[in-house]
């Protein structure tokens, strides 16, 4: 209920980052498209940079542009895969779309409701293969459905080359999960010569805050003192290995903030969720306004 933590700001070390200006960021990406690419923390870092460039208020000359990349609610689902605004004054588009797992998802049975899926842990989605020639700005991330109970609960199958693998050691979650990101990445570092106005990032892992349990086992983060666990980030490399290797030697940037961001275990939606689940914290996801503006504030100094 205490909002002062929104007078906080990350302050780079040797370095004064530009403050971010609404109208300076649009003018700035004057015909240019920003694409987020990944899973709900993408989304929350979409949502923020839509709050960032509207300055908050409803605009009701901003359009949305979905059908252009098939964006819309299919009969029966609880929402569309991704979103798309224009701005009309610079023509600036910024959208998302849903990739939890960042490989390319493919129904096994198409004429099943009930069918598996191939997950294609070195092939990109869809969606980013088709629509990679428009985008000017595009940041991916993926990282917490990487478990196997998401993907029991998707009916995920792991796929390698084109077929179902076979190999247990890439079967592995955080193997699997490693031979996506750097698939994934390598691809796109692939791409960049087609389009060199194209400025690509991978976004490191989003940290979560449960304490005493798990998101479903009592698991919580009630502390609302900000940096109470630290106020400085100490070491050079990105503390998330998976995405600063698979990087490393491309011309795709790390977007590096788990370490700034877990000095904030205090800026999670914890109990105040307005649909939560009684009992039940959410330490994963952030309050908005909140971090990811940080991350946002960053991407757009780097761009």
């Amino acid at each position: 209920m205490n909002f002062d933590y929104e007078t906080l700001r990350w302050q780079p070390k040797n370095c004064q980052m530009e403050e971010f200006e609404r109208e300076k960021f649009l003018k700035r990406m004057r015909d240019k498209t920003i694409a987020f690419v990944g899973d709900s923390l993408g989304r929350q870092q979409f949502q923020s940079l839509m709050c960032m460039a509207t300055g908050g208020q409803g605009r009701l000359d901003v359009m949305d542009v979905g059908k252009e990349y098939g964006l819309v609610k299919a009969h029966g689902a609880i929402r569309p895969d991704g979103w798309a605004y224009r701005f009309p004054e610079t023509n600036t588009t910024i959208l998302y779309y849903w990739s939890a797992s960042l490989c390319d998802l493919e129904p096994i049975n198409p004429k099943n409701h009930s069918t598996e899926y191939a997950m294609h842990l070195d092939r990109p989605p869809s969606f980013l293969q088709r629509f990679i020639p428009r985008f000017d700005v595009l940041v991916l991330n993926t990282g917490h459905h990487w478990n196997r109970g998401k993907l029991n609960a998707n009916r995920w199958v792991m796929y390698v080359g084109g077929k179902r693998n076979t190999d247990r050691k890439i079967a592995e979650i955080g193997r699997a999960k490693n031979l996506t990101i750097h698939s994934i990445v390598k691809w796109v570092d692939s791409q960049l010569p087609k389009y060199p106005r194209l400025k690509a990032f991978y976004r490191s892992i989003s940290p979560r805050h449960f304490v005493g349990g798990d998101w479903n086992t009592g698991g919580s983060c009630d502390n609302t003192n900000p940096m109470s666990i630290g106020k400085e980030v100490s070491q050079d490399e990105s503390s998330d290995y998976s995405a600063w290797s698979a990087v490393r030697g491309t011309k795709v940037k790390l977007l590096s903030i788990t370490g700034l961001s877990q000095v904030r275990d205090e800026g999670h939606i914890s109990r105040f969720s307005i649909k939560g689940t009684p009992g039940v914290q959410d330490c994963l996801h952030w309050c908005l306004p909140g971090v990811p503006d940080t991350w946002n504030e960053i991407l757009a100094a780097q761009v």
